[in-house]
């Protein structure tokens, strides 16, 4: 096999993703993430369905220190998911996919998602 000087691939180590790049795999991943406070979700309202000693048990995990994490994680999942989804319906529009735009409003769906998963957790 004869050797080229052709460049290799970038690595993960050598190639940074663009700002939109990382935005759009948290979508998926918060869209995971979802999913699976919502399995959590059907497991408390079981509980609740099952007697009362049950739903102490689950109640008793939501409210340690792990499961406020998780429900806080989950409460910005919701609400990063709601902001994509919304940047999404401008982008079916036709509008704001000029790359520095497209940064910006990156930019903003993480500040109001956490803007509100904060105010929604300091009313709680």
């Amino acid at each position: 096999m004869a050797s080229t000087n052709r460049p290799l691939s970038p690595h993960l180590q050598v190639y940074r993703l663009p700002l939109t790049g990382l935005i759009s795999i948290t979508h998926r991943a918060t869209g995971v993430f979802l999913t699976l406070g919502t399995l959590l979700l059907v497991c408390w309202l079981m509980s609740a369905a099952a007697g009362a000693e049950s739903f102490a048990s689950v109640q008793s995990f939501m409210s340690s220190g792990f499961g406020m994490l998780i429900l806080i994680g989950w409460t910005f999942a919701l609400f990063f998911h709601l902001c994509h989804g919304v940047r999404h319906l401008l982008w079916d529009a036709g509008s704001s996919f000029e790359k520095e735009t497209m940064d910006q409003y990156a930019m903003i769906e993480v500040g109001i998602a956490s803007v509100l998963t904060f105010f929604l957790w300091a009313l709680a």
